[in-house]
């Protein structure tokens, strides 16, 4: 079962600390930055937990490492943060490839927020949470690497692949969660909360209000990654249909406790399952396989980054024919975003090699490569408030400070 590197045992027992949970690291060659690993060894600790897995992308995050999955007798909202219920949604679009005008397709992309959506059955408001719900952010990507991208199949991996996907067709990979809902609910979690670090009780009344809420903001950013896609099929005038939704920010029961997926998809009952590159690189397309029983049904959602955010400053788009090459990738596929910080940031070589981390899944039994998946258009978020609000400013510092051990 992957590569054990937690500690359990007389170690932790001759200090006096309760026995950490074994983490087990699913990966053979990708590069594992130290600090995740340091994080991960301290998700060990929590109380409750019971078994951890780590993947090749697995990278440092703000309450723990992003690229694992926690079981445990406790519910640690934390784990989770605030984009409850992001997720890849991968669709294939009625529009043959020969019909297709890469340059015309980005045009008519470029206003895909604007579109509008009928959103009137949508509710509002759900009494029973006290929590009001704006439908203003429903079908829209949001900052980040969240994006939405048009692609193509580069290469059918297995024979039976053709079954799945056809190399004629368009492809849509959407990758965004719950929003501005997720954050509300997490600040409202975090403020609320002064025990986090120990975890909710599931049965309390703490742990199954915000049980509620999360089950509310996987729905919603389910809803989200589908209204997108409407909005793409409406620009390009076309039609689609859902072909896999992968979770991979979320809480499920099992029998043997509450599994927390954190950047880790969720493939339980999924005949095939997307994993993100980068807007430069390939995807993929897998089968996942019975041997990710062992993983707690997950798998990596993407390659992972290799760079954090403030790092990639410096290192590319410091010249204006520098910051041209971003936008353009090796099959002359194009990058919609207007925004030269989100696009430095989420340039090709901030992530790892998606190829290697489809090679150390499989290498591990995880997964069955189907097909590789190359990118023609990915839209981003056009413009960005790089801005924060002092007030979230000020709740992130406590929640920060609350929580520096998890």
């Amino acid at each position: 079962m992957g590569n054990s590197i937690g500690t359990s045992g007389p170690i932790a027992m001759r200090c006096n600390q309760p026995a950490a949970a074994v983490a087990h690291y699913f990966t053979s060659k990708s590069w594992i930055e130290g600090t995740a690993l340091e994080q991960l060894g301290e998700i060990a600790k929590l109380p409750g937990m019971l078994s951890v897995a780590s993947f090749p992308d697995l990278h440092p995050g703000k309450y723990g490492p992003v690229g694992m999955a926690a079981l445990a007798s406790r519910l640690y909202p934390q784990l989770i943060g605030n984009d409850i219920g992001c997720g890849m949604a991968l669709f294939e679009f009625d529009l043959p490839q020969r019909k297709f005008k890469l340059d015309k397709a980005a045009d008519m992309l470029r206003g895909l927020e604007n579109i509008r959506l009928d959103v009137s059955d949508v509710s509002q408001t759900d009494r029973s949470l006290d929590l009001e719900i704006s439908t203003e952010t429903l079908g829209t990507i949001g900052g980040g690497n969240h994006f939405c991208e048009i692609q193509a199949v580069e290469d059918l991996l297995e024979e039976d692949a053709g079954q799945l996907l056809d190399k004629q067709k368009l492809y849509l990979l959407v990758h965004t969660g719950s929003r501005d809902l997720g954050a509300k609910v997490f600040n409202r979690t975090i403020d609320v909360s002064c025990g986090l670090a120990e975890g909710f009780d599931p049965m309390s009344e703490a742990g199954m209000q915000w049980l509620q809420l999360h089950d509310l903001c996987v729905e919603w950013a389910k809803l989200n990654r589908r209204m997108i896609a409407q909005r793409a099929a409406v620009a390009l005038r076309t039609d689609c249909r859902l072909i896999a939704d992968i979770p991979h920010n979320l809480v499920r029961a099992t029998a043997d406790g509450y599994v927390h997926y954190k950047g880790a998809g969720a493939v339980q009952d999924s005949a095939i399952a997307p994993i993100a590159g980068s807007r430069a690189s390939l995807s993929y397309v897998v089968e996942p396989l019975a041997a990710a029983a062992k993983s707690h049904w997950a798998i990596s959602h993407g390659a992972g980054r290799k760079y954090d955010r403030r790092n990639m400053h410096g290192r590319t788009g410091s010249t204006r024919s520098e910051r041209e090459a971003l936008l353009r990738n090796p099959w002359g596929g194009i990058a919609i975003c207007d925004d030269r910080k989100l696009a430095i940031e989420e340039a090709a070589g901030a992530y790892k090699n998606a190829g290697q981390v489809i090679a150390d899944l499989a290498d591990h039994g995880l997964i069955r490569p189907l097909a590789s998946m190359k990118p023609l258009i990915t839209y981003k978020k056009v413009s960005i408030d790089h801005e924060e609000p002092k007030k979230d400013r000020m709740r992130d510092r406590r929640a920060s400070g609350r929580h520096r051990d998890v």
